[in-house]
């Protein structure tokens, strides 16, 4: 039975050849058989697979279609395979890196994948033990491997799991590679079609291999090239007290020895978060980018009179930070941090004489405008690209293949910096040793990093952003997210929250609007759901559905000549994005 029998017509029909399966375990048939009573649940499960796209899967854990199990990741592995192998025998040759991250079932996961590549003729290098994200796009890199996969949902609840892909660039998978592996898990049966071998008899013969410390090492040696002044760390090492934790996750081990490399002498972690738990016990939600999981760390922040926090997520590919601010401490967002680096980034490399002549950074189109005042003020050209990484690695190699620029520096608002030519996605150990060493910069100047953000709003003026989601769960979720998204294209607003439309930017077809004119050019880039709105009083408003979620994300971008201008503006334009929610 192949996947595209599945639909709301089909579901009960799926559910029953799932249970008849003799693939399922004893344990796997009595979870499925509990709910056979139960229309609603066994709707949720199978009346759609989880959806293939360019991040690969993400789902909760359990049995069925649409959940993360070792059926689904057998499926999507050997489609995965399938690719790799039309791309010839070189390619198989090269092979994979698989990576997993703390969460439950990570590892098993991750083992099984092997299995499957290694029957289908594909080699396979696998981390000896969970690693961070940024690890396993440098090892692709490194061993010139075909592709890569992590079992990772990043910082996703505890119930979640995912599949994550990239291809020899060490990005997430490009689109047409990620079509070609939805349209092959389309045509395999989920029981029958797939290739498997033994995990130890495949190690045995040569086509699993471990790999570790040996790749620790090299990739520990390119993030600490990245630092570039160590010697602001060392004036004030004796003074400097920095609190880190890894919310459980893999930044437990490589972000420490990145701190200590570079200097930092009081650093202390937050021994309860240090143990590695995908349960992630202490914490609602394992997400840097929310306060209230750093609770923990502002108590042992409190206790040693720290100056930083610094938390990654499970998978160690997005950094969250909090500052003191008299006698307390307070979050710094992705887009303050983000500006704060470019900003050090950018002063730092001209006083040593580091900085290229053709400097460039990359941000996405929803990050803070700031980042372009800051760059351009500077001399530095400013790329926009879509939301994620994957788009930003592209942007990079068209800088190499054009000779036009060089990248020192990439992020996004949610919590996301690349840095160096030795990754291509999201890096927070070798962004945390980049934040400690601004951090400790400011610090030696008499200055917290809150400071250092006031003095940049003092000299380019006041931005704030918002980011709001309009969770549409459930099986109409998706519809609601199309629907919502088709009503602003077929009757766009003439004003948002009382406050004219200037311009309109369709991302998707590229098409630039301006009212009373229509369309009056095109965007630089398109294919991608956004609708960008330009308002009369220099507030962007941006609307577009989440690829991995069921949510659509408004993004508020506010400017203006100070925080009260600000906050007002981003009240006024919050109010209105939730009246959108259907």
């Amino acid at each position: 039975m192949k996947t595209q029998l599945t639909g709301p017509e089909k579901y009960r029909e799926i559910f029953q050849h799932w249970l008849n399966s003799p693939s399922l375990s004893e344990s796997e048939w009595q979870e499925l058989s509990s709910v056979s009573g139960d229309d609603k649940e066994i709707e949720s499960r199978f009346f759609a697979p989880l959806e293939f796209g360019t991040a690969g899967l993400r789902g909760i854990m359990g049995i069925g279609l649409n959940r993360m199990n070792i059926h689904v990741i057998r499926h999507a592995t050997q489609a995965f395979a399938s690719v790799i192998v039309s791309e010839g025998k070189q390619a198989c040759k090269k092979g994979v890196v698989i990576c997993y991250d703390c969460r439950h079932n990570s590892e098993l996961f991750a083992r099984e994948a092997a299995c499957v590549m290694a029957a289908n003729g594909v080699g396979v290098k696998i981390f000896d033990a969970l690693r961070p994200t940024p690890e396993l796009s440098f090892a692709i890199r490194l061993y010139e491997a075909t592709a890569g996969l992590n079992i990772t949902a990043s910082h996703n609840p505890k119930e979640y799991n995912g599949y994550k892909v990239y291809w020899s660039d060490g990005a997430q998978l490009p689109p047409n590679h990620a079509k070609s592996i939805a349209d092959a898990m389309d045509v395999i049966d989920i029981f029958n079609d797939i290739k498997r071998t033994d995990f130890d008899d495949a190690v045995k013969k040569g086509l699993i291999e471990f790999i570790g410390a040996e790749t620790d090492e090299k990739f520990m040696t390119k993030v600490m090239s990245q630092a570039i002044d160590p010697g602001v760390v060392s004036a004030v090492a004796d003074k400097f007290k920095v609190v880190f934790t890894p919310f459980h996750g893999t930044g437990h081990k490589l972000v420490p020895e990145a701190l200590s490399r570079l200097g930092l002498k009081k650093l202390c972690p937050v021994a309860e978060q240090m143990i590695i738990d995908g349960a992630f016990p202490t914490v609602v939600s394992p997400n840097p980018e929310n306060p209230e999981g750093f609770a923990l760390a502002v108590e042992t922040a409190e206790k040693i009179g720290a100056d930083l926090i610094i938390g990654t997520d499970p998978d160690a590919d997005r950094v969250g930070i909090m500052v003191r601010d008299g006698d307390k401490f307070v979050t710094v967002s992705g887009n303050q941090t983000g500006v704060l680096l470019l900003d050090y980034i950018i002063t730092a490399r001209k006083a040593k004489g580091s900085l290229p002549a053709n400097a460039a950074a990359i941000k996405t189109i929803v990050t803070t405008e700031m980042a372009r005042d800051i760059a351009e003020k500077n001399g530095v050209h400013i790329a926009d690209t879509f939301t994620g990484f994957k788009f930003m690695a592209e942007k990079i190699a068209r800088f190499e293949s054009e000779k036009s620029h060089e990248y020192i520096m990439a992020f996004e608002e949610s919590y996301g910096y690349m840095v160096g030519d030795y990754v291509r996605d999201k890096d927070a150990v070798t962004a945390s040793m980049l934040i400690a060493e601004m951090a400790a910069y400011h610090f030696g100047n008499g200055m917290t990093l809150l400071e250092a953000l006031n003095a940049l709003y003092s000299k380019y003026g006041y931005y704030k952003e918002l980011t709001l989601n309009l969770v549409m769960p459930g099986v109409d979720g998706l519809q609601k997210m199309r629907s919502l998204m088709a009503d602003l294209r077929e009757n766009p607003p003439k004003e948002i929250a009382g406050v004219s439309v200037l311009k309109q930017r369709d991302y998707q077809n590229g098409a630039v609007s301006v009212a009373g004119l229509g369309v009056v050019g095109e965007t630089e880039i398109k294919g991608s759901d956004v609708l960008y709105f330009e308002l009369a009083d220099k507030t962007n408003f941006i609307v577009r559905p989440s690829g991995t979620e069921p949510k659509v994300k408004v993004y508020v971008l506010a400017h203006g000549e100070n925080k009260t201008v600000c906050d007002e503006k981003a009240d006024k334009y919050a109010e209105y994005a939730m009246s959108l929610k259907r």
